[in-house]
């Protein structure tokens, strides 16, 4: 027998083999990460709907994580909330008692800081604490729009691995019921479908709320930090808002224009 005869020989008989393979062979290791495969008796697969549903909708909220945590990092700046430009004119401004041409820079700039130090202008007439008070309130209902807005990342985070672990749950008894249907002595490769289900959508799950808590946390502390030194700041210009000798700020305030002046 030749050489050639033999070979030929020998792919004629491996034939059957390499095109059962693709048969038999499972699913690939990235699409194990977005459909839920069961092992069929007669070696085929098939969808599992409940598990595939529950991977692509937390594939969806994945992606959806992606999207918050870029728009939390972009609304929620440093420089928009507290701009040490718009900062220190309008400290400049107040000290050298422009004070009309401060309550017109307030109203248009300087972010939080600004909206901050107009609400307290607008209520220079009442009295320095009425001004304190203002801008305490404004401050705090200007860091509790911000925390609302990233309130989302949270839910996020929380609702995750809850799905997840509502999967892994589900995968379990899928590979559970499997063993009892094959009298206990189930095939590992039947086990295969509950099993990688129940794994998934804990990656899924805990892929979904690690990014996601961490933002929270991160652009939350931001957000605090510079609502507490926007206040500070404020606090510290409408200091000189206090009447000397109980007269009305408005009076104290015209009073240093005029000493200024001179």
């Amino acid at each position: 027998m030749t050489m050639h005869h033999r070979l030929r020989c020998i792919l004629a008989a491996s034939a059957p083999a390499l095109a059962a393979a693709p048969a038999q062979a499972g699913p690939s290791f990235a699409t194990a990460f977005f459909i839920s495969l069961d092992q069929l008796p007669d070696g085929g697969t098939r969808i599992d709907w409940i598990g595939s549903s529950m991977i692509w909708v937390l594939i969806a909220m994945s992606m959806a994580s992606v999207a918050l945590i870029w728009i939390a990092f972009a609304a929620n700046r440093l420089e928009d909330m507290l701009p040490a430009q718009s900062v220190e004119s309008m400290r400049r401004a107040v000290g050298e008692g422009r004070f009309a041409e401060a309550l017109d820079a307030s109203r248009t700039q300087g972010g939080d800081f600004g909206r901050v130090l107009h609400a307290a202008l607008v209520a220079a007439p009442a009295g320095h604490d009425s001004m304190l008070r203002a801008a305490e309130s404004m401050s705090d209902e200007l860091v509790v729009r911000r925390l609302r807005r990233i309130e989302v990342l949270n839910v996020f985070g929380q609702v995750a691995p809850m799905i997840g672990l509502f999967g892994t749950v589900y995968g379990m008894i899928v590979a559970f019921f499997t063993i009892a249907q094959a009298g206990g002595t189930a095939d590992p490769v039947a086990l295969a479908g509950g099993i990688g289900t129940a794994l998934v959508t804990t990656f899924w799950g805990l892929l979904i709320a690690i990014p996601a808590l961490s933002t929270y946390a991160v652009v939350r502390n931001r957000i605090d930090a510079a609502g507490a030194e926007g206040a500070r700041e404020v606090e510290q210009i409408v200091a000189r808002f206090r009447p000397a000798s109980g007269a009305t700020p408005v009076a104290a305030l015209r009073g240093e224009a005029g000493g200024a002046g001179a």
